[in-house]
């Protein structure tokens, strides 16, 4: 007799739904086991990648339930962000009720599976009972100063027609969604003030045993901590000082230009005064795209225009050529350089295209003596101070500190610790996401919403159309009174990226029905951390 899956296998599902079998409590005197998978996003139907992921994570969560652990095995959706308007659009529905058919559609389809969750637990991120507190959670970083807002050059897709994260900008420069190639805008936007922990984040990754050293070796790179110095060098004949940040104050003689970033704020300041305006702005407006930018600061091309004006060296009193180039990202550092070509591979490759001199003030410790008329690569390594003042003859690694002692005391700038990190770019112009709880009012500003008016829901009467956030066009829902005052105020129509909704999930899921916060302390204690993560 053949198998009958369907029926045998329906009849035990219902039988695990009806008896709450998978259904688990807090238990003080039992092991208790986390086992979270990542969750979907309701795209329209699981495929075999779920399936994979969820097998093994099913599996290993019966097997601790059968060793009479307390198993935490939840499921829910990741359900806001970009598809669900783009497929709006395409087929002509809303994304309120093309997630929420998914989500029901998927959570059929993982209950066929048989897999053992506590669907009691289940969330969507896409519910006002769930971005509550994803809003919830935004005032409490706006009181403590950190979100904040702020204009900044962002990446931006034209054909989504909203901001990305730098992690969103892959391959070169294209959206993480539709590949379109990514451009730089100035706007004004919301930030999460992440740099705070940055060097937390990093002294943190000790704490973590067990973890493969690569991936850990990736996140150190990516904090990317840096010890040097912060300088500057006045602009000659103007009232401006130029901001500089390295860790190579050793070759602070070695400096033969000043380069910034097509989007460093002194661009245009510098333009004005330049010969050169209309060829500067013409260079910055070719320069500007993300791809062309990453590619050259990793070795592409790169390109540069000399704006005519000179910058002053500190400790030398030399001028040298202020340059704009394509390979220095203002999201690094200061978003300018000094260009020491003799000892940096980049500003050397820079200088022998655009005819800059090389001035070498650290030779090989073998002897050899550089000639930067000759030289074909930069000297990286350490080696012999030269063309230095007092400092000639110094072993570079002994000069590095003396020189920052008698930078920093001759008032010339001041030690650091730079991070690659930035802070957390989270709005985004589009409306399938969690409304961010901010009024503007012309008398009292960016005035946050009070808790007891969350959640501020999405609109649900609303057009969807290509690369136009529906919220700026919802006059009825934008008005709103100003708490502060009670004048006219209007709605932050930015939405939060979808990446702040999912930043906390697993919290929720261990008390999903409380009304009271984003969870309650006594869940959270018993069942964090979690044990297994599979995604």
């Amino acid at each position: 007799m053949a198998y009958d899956f369907l029926s045998i296998e329906k009849k035990w599902q219902q039988r695990w739904e009806s008896e709450g079998t998978f259904n688990v409590e807090r238990d003080p005197g039992s092991e208790k086991f986390y086992c979270l998978e990542m969750f979907p996003y309701p795209s329209g139907a699981l495929h075999m990648g779920h399936l994979r992921n969820y097998s093994i994570g099913d599996m290993l969560a019966r097997f601790l339930m059968m060793e009479g652990k307390q198993v935490l095995h939840p499921m829910g959706y990741d359900a806001f962000g970009l598809p669900a308007e783009n497929a709006a659009i395409k087929y002509g529905t809303h994304p309120h009720k093309w997630t929420w058919d998914n989500i029901e559609h998927m959570t059929d389809q993982l209950k066929r599976m048989g897999c053992s969750y506590d669907w009691r637990r289940r969330v969507e991120t896409c519910n006002p009972n769930y971005y509550h507190w994803t809003q919830w959670l935004f005032l409490q970083f706006h009181k403590k100063g950190l979100a904040y807002r702020k204009t900044a050059p962002v990446n931006w897709c034209e054909s989504c027609g909203t901001v990305l994260a730098n992690e969103q900008v892959i391959n070169d420069g294209h959206c993480w969604r539709c590949a379109t190639p990514v451009v730089k805008k100035n706007l004004v936007q919301w930030f999460l003030r992440i740099t705070d922990y940055a060097q937390e984040l990093l002294d943190s990754l000790d704490d973590l045993p067990g973890w493969p050293e690569r991936v850990k070796l990736m996140q150190r790179n990516w904090i990317g901590r840096s010890e040097g110095v912060r300088l500057r060098f006045a602009l000659y004949g103007a009232s401006l000082e130029i901001e500089t940040f390295t860790t190579r104050i050793d070759t602070i003689f070695g400096v033969t230009f000043l380069a910034l970033s097509p989007e460093h704020p002194a661009v245009s300041f510098i333009a004005d005064r330049s010969p050169k305006k209309d060829e500067i702005e013409e260079f910055v407006a070719s320069s500007i795209t993300q791809t062309e930018r990453e590619q050259a600061a990793a070795g592409g091309e790169k390109r540069g225009i000399d704006t005519g004006l000179f910058a002053v060296n500190p400790v030398n009193g030399e001028k040298v050529p202020v340059w704009i180039a394509n390979y220095i990202l203002m999201e690094y550092g200061t978003g300018a350089i000094m260009g020491v070509p003799a000892h940096d591979q980049r500003d050397f490759d820079f200088a022998r295209k655009y005819s800059i001199p090389v001035i070498p003030v650290i030779n090989p410790p073998t002897g050899e003596i550089l000639d930067g008329r000759t030289m074909d690569v930069a000297f990286e390594e350490d080696g012999i101070q030269c063309n230095s003042g007092k400092f000639d003859g110094m072993p570079s690694s002994e000069a590095l500190p003396a020189m920052t002692e008698w930078f920093v005391s001759s008032g010339w700038g001041e030690r650091e610790v730079n991070f690659r990190l930035r802070d957390w770019l989270i709005s985004r112009q589009r409306y399938w996401g969690a409304p961010i709880p901010i009024i503007y009012c012309d008398k009292c500003g960016a005035v946050p919403v009070p808790e007891s008016d969350l959640p501020v829901e999405l609109p649900l009467d609303i057009e969807m159309k290509t690369g136009v956030n529906p919220l700026a066009g919802a006059d009825e829902w934008k008005r709103a009174p100003c708490p502060k005052c009670g004048g006219p105020g209007v709605r932050e129509t930015d939405t939060m990226d979808t990446f702040i909704c999912s930043s906390w999930y697993f919290l929720r899921f261990a008390s999903p029905w409380t009304e009271s916060g984003p969870f309650e302390t006594e869940d959270t204690d018993y069942w964090m951390a979690v044990d297994q993560y599979i995604g």
